[in-house]
């Protein structure tokens, strides 16, 4: 796998760090590199970020070759066997760690002399940085979060090298490298465009994680919802995220999918369909028409305050989410350009579905039998031009490894084909 950038590889790792939400983690960039990549991963779970300083120990004459590396709060982490090969004295040594230390105190005051360090201790830690080369300078951050007295620390990346996942594994408690290739030859050569992070950079990421997101309140059926909104720069439309039963606009799973959206180019709008009361009521939980009327306003308050024009506006659904996007494509005409649905239950709008004009993929895990038979007959009664995908492995709330990923992925392709 090949990334397009830091922010790419984000939102794929975010995918696959969606099941940690439930623990309120807090999420740890070691600067500067791995900034992008979890603000990404912050952004999804809605956790506290903070950045590392982190600096690797370079061989001399060949700075990019690690032979150690240092860390706030910790010492140095020495790889004693490459010092020796590469014939290096215990003086040297020394002093490159000495250099290096210098310069890593100097990077951690620039990094938290405007933001305090978030609480660590008694916490799930999610260490991130772009990529494990020698793994040197993840196992140094490592430690110094063992240092802060972090509960578990899981180490996550979007690519490595065998041998520094192998050894990350035997310190961290958990590791998530989403590429572990036979040969890594470098860590850049796994992206399109690998530029270096400057400081400026990073402090703008930390100064303001979130400024692609913006909360709203809709006024809608008669009733206030919560709302976020999120835009990428020059949006190329917009997709209305309908949660289904039991879920919310703080859903991470859909926060991830719409993650990856953005990075693809395109705006989302997670709101809640129910409000807190609506939420504890059965009936209304399963009321397709009262879901898609608010699906329907939502749509049309946000093309008014976007001037978006159609075909810009897409749906993507969940559970009986998918069968409020569908009820509401089918009484918007061709007004919505693509449907999306993830798990979802087509069947309750099966009086609708032969009316339905906006092109529709239907997205069920391998391992959901039930749900899968109910897309399948509402496959079959489906006019408009539809798809049925079925995610090797997956199960109902697709959290196998991967499994996410893949629906992110097929939903950007669908909504790249179908939103022009």
């Amino acid at each position: 796998m090949q990334y397009l950038n830091r922010a790419d590889a984000g939102s794929r790792l975010a995918c696959e760090l969606a099941f940690l939400a439930p623990r309120r983690p807090v999420v740890v960039a070691l600067a500067r590199g791995g900034v992008p990549v979890a603000v990404e991963v912050a952004r999804a779970l809605r956790a506290p970020l903070e950045a590392m300083a982190v600096r690797k120990v370079g061989a001399p004459g060949n700075p990019e070759l690690a032979v150690g590396a240092v860390a706030e709060e910790g010492g140095a982490v020495l790889d004693m066997h490459t010092a020796e090969m590469l014939g290096m004295s215990s003086e040297e040594l020394e002093e490159s760690v000495a250099q290096e230390s210098a310069r890593l105190r100097g990077m951690a005051a620039r990094l938290h002399a405007e933001r305090a360090r978030a609480s660590i201790a008694g916490q799930t830690v999610i260490a991130i940085d772009d990529g494990l080369a020698t793994g040197m300078t993840m196992l140094a951050a490592v430690r110094a979060l063992r240092a802060r007295n972090a509960a578990k620390i899981v180490v996550a990346v979007p690519v490595g090298s065998h041998e520094a996942a192998s050894i990350l594994r035997d310190e961290a408690d958990q590791v998530i490298c989403l590429t572990v290739p036979r040969r890594l030859y470098g860590v850049g050569m796994w992206y399109q465009d690998f530029r270096p992070v400057d400081e400026d950079d990073v402090l703008a990421l930390l100064a303001d994680p979130y400024g692609c997101e913006r909360e709203l309140s809709l006024q809608l059926d008669h009733c206030r919802l919560a709302a976020s909104l999120v835009t990428p720069d020059a949006p190329r439309g917009l997709v209305l995220f309908a949660h289904g039963s039991g879920s919310s606009r703080l859903s991470a799973r859909n926060r991830a999918v719409a993650g990856a959206l953005r990075v693809a180019g395109f705006g989302s709008l997670l709101f809640d369909l129910l409000g807190d009361g609506d939420a504890s009521s059965a009936q209304r939980v399963f009321d397709v028409d009262l879901l898609s009327r608010r699906l329907r306003e939502a749509t049309g308050q946000l093309v008014c305050e976007q001037a978006l024009e159609p075909p810009a506006v897409g749906y993507f659904g969940a559970s009986t989410g998918a069968a409020a996007a569908l009820v509401a494509a089918a009484a918007l005409g061709g007004q919505i350009a693509a449907v999306v649905s993830r798990g979802g239950r087509p069947d309750l709008a099966q009086r609708r579905l032969s009316d339905v004009l906006s092109p529709t993929l239907l997205i069920v895990g391998e391992r959901d039998g039930e749900v899968l038979a109910l897309n399948r007959s509402a496959a079959e009664q489906l006019r408009c031009t539809h798809e049925l995908v079925v995610v090797n492995g997956a199960g109902h709330l697709f959290e196998e490894p991967g499994a996410l990923q893949r629906v992110s992925e097929l939903a950007i392709s669908w909504f790249d084909r179908h939103m022009q």
